[in-house]
């Protein structure tokens, strides 16, 4: 017990010291860091799980392929991938793309399995109400499927700004530059602090998309998954 409290007090007394406030290795400088590699693969994930699930998962073609695709995707280790691209380019662009080849699978599994599993009595009423198969899709099929495509990107989400830290593995910045400087040097009170940032920050992810999907979802789908 007396162990956990004193990592408590060494992380709170590395958070509230003022020089971590400030400059370029200062928490608010490292966070926008993190949130921009976060946010960019997060987005280029969403664009490509989100077309494909839709589409696979509307047509009905190619779902077993592209979910066999996106389940092969998340056997393979990001940081392996990462020391394996950075060999090529020394950027920060294989970082991305690691991110975004993590993000992807749960986006376009749960898009493909909501829309999948829409009831076809109302995607028969919304044909028969004269609804072209784009209208079927953005009126009936994506509003029934939100609850799972949200999941989906919240998974996404979460696992994005917990393995962005990798960024500061081959030299560049985010949250994740406390752990490996204080690894390298040693200080455990910059490891802990660092990792209670990115778990904070996880934190506010969850509670975001818990937010985003009472606004969102209709309150009959929300009450229907709390009941299953």
């Amino acid at each position: 017990m007396n162990k956990l409290w004193n990592q408590i007090d060494l992380s709170w007394n590395w958070l509230t010291a003022s020089a971590q406030w400030h400059g370029d290795d200062g928490i608010p400088h490292r966070l926008l860091q993190h949130l921009y590699y976060s946010g960019v693969s997060l987005l280029c994930a969403a664009v490509i799980g989100l077309a494909f699930g839709l589409l696979v998962g509307h047509t009905g073609r190619g779902g077993f392929a592209a979910v066999s695709v996106a389940n092969i995707a998340r056997a393979i280790p990001t940081f392996g991938l990462v020391l394996f691209i950075v060999v090529v380019d020394y950027s920060i662009t294989p970082v991305l793309v690691a991110l975004v080849a993590l993000a992807v699978p749960p986006i376009l599994v749960n898009t493909f399995e909501g829309i999948r599993g829409v009831d076809p009595d109302a995607k028969d009423a919304a044909r028969g109400m004269g609804m072209t198969g784009w209208g079927v899709l953005w009126r009936a099929e994506v509003p029934m499927a939100l609850p799972l495509i949200l999941l989906g990107l919240r998974t996404s989400a979460i696992q994005v700004v917990a393995t962005a830290t990798i960024a500061a593995y081959p030299g560049f910045g985010g949250l994740g530059r406390y752990i490996i400087d204080g690894l390298a040097r040693n200080d455990y009170q910059l490891v802990v602090g660092g990792t209670v940032l990115v778990v904070l920050l996880a934190l506010i992810v969850q509670l975001v998309f818990a937010a985003l999907r009472r606004l969102v979802v209709s309150p009959g789908l929300l009450g229907s998954a709390r009941s299953s």
